[in-house]
């Protein structure tokens, strides 16, 4: 029997897929007008410097830097749109989490279409709010794009009706645990998308120091340095491993209140503490080896990869006592 609550926060969840698609398209857009943008200053200044050194001057270079009045950052509309239809979506997003949980009476995170709702709930409430304190827009192609694809994936293969949880799961230990895990996955998501654009910048930077400039890599000039992108993505993954750390304790405590012992090798358990280890070996590498640039975003990129492994493979192909978080 159909429930009526689930079936708006269905209706919901398709709406905010909707307009999360249509701030994707907002963001790229923006992203493709700074693009080209750069490749007119670029071309200004070249033809600048052709001309002075025909007739024997000084050069002068032209249209270096966009004009005063040029709107730049969150002052352009393309950018403005994006931002608000990503709220709008979050919004949207909230609301069926939310009447998703009030249908099954519980927090909505019981199995793995819940879990995957609530988890893009989360990383797009980590990316908005990070935009408060840093100028991150540069993100929201790539994130809305990555909440696209895993909230439609799960929309179409993982949804389940509203049924009652097991009772393993029935523990405020659900609430604690899960959350927390949700959002650490949220907080590594951002960590990865950045370590993934550092890269792209880090190979940016070094063409243009060997005098090997990439056209096709234009767009990177105006987004920060590859230092400075690899330093935030440092800051972000260590809040992730504060709270996967906290998750992998927690998890451990409810194991041995619901099954008798701390630690059984379930596979589930298992990729928890991989991503704790690589995690781990990421913060200890940059911390004390010096480990900086593309090696420190690879690291943190295989970290993210594990997340994803363990939330569409270990979910949904292993067995184990933890298989009631995927398909019922």
């Amino acid at each position: 029997m159909n429930n009526p609550l689930d079936d708006v926060s269905g209706i919901m969840l398709v709406s905010a897929l909707a307009v999360y698609a249509i701030a994707f398209i907002a963001f790229a857009f923006d992203l493709a007008r700074r693009s080209a943008e750069v490749g007119v200053r670029q071309a200004d200044a070249a033809a600048a410097s052709t001309t002075a050194a025909q007739g024997g001057g000084v050069a002068t270079l032209v249209r270096t830097a966009p004009p005063a009045n040029a709107p730049t950052g969150r002052r352009r509309p393309a950018l403005r749109t994006a931002i608000a239809l990503t709220i709008l979506a979050w919004a949207l997003h909230l609301g069926a989490d939310v009447l998703r949980g009030v249908a099954a009476g519980r927090v909505p995170w019981g199995n793995l279409y819940e879990f995957s709702m609530t988890a893009t709930l989360l990383i797009v409430g980590v990316f908005l709010l990070s935009l408060l304190r840093t100028d991150l827009t540069f993100l929201g192609a790539p994130i809305t794009a990555l909440v696209l694809v895993l909230l439609g994936v799960s929309t179409v293969g993982f949804h389940v009706a509203v049924s009652p949880l097991p009772p393993a799961l029935q523990s405020y230990w659900l609430v604690i645990h899960v959350f927390v895990a949700t959002l650490g996955t949220a907080f590594f998501a951002l960590a990865g998308t950045l370590a993934a654009v550092q890269l792209v910048q880090s190979h940016r930077e070094r063409r243009a120091a060997e005098g090997r400039p990439a056209e096709r890599l234009r767009l990177m000039a105006t987004i920060p340095a590859a230092d400075r992108l690899e330093a935030t993505t440092y800051r972000i993954a260590v809040i992730g491993f504060i709270l996967w750390t906290f998750t992998l304790i927690a998890g451990s405590i409810w194991a041995e209140h619901a099954w008798g012992r701390y630690w059984g090798w379930d596979t589930k358990e298992v990729w928890t503490f991989i991503i704790w280890v690589i995690f781990a070996g990421y913060i200890h590498a940059r911390a004390t080896r010096g480990w900086r640039g593309g090696r420190s975003s690879v690291l943190a990129l295989i970290g993210f990869g594990a997340v994803l492994f363990n939330f569409g493979i270990v979910n949904v192909f292993f067995h184990g006592l933890h298989s009631y978080s995927g398909l019922k």
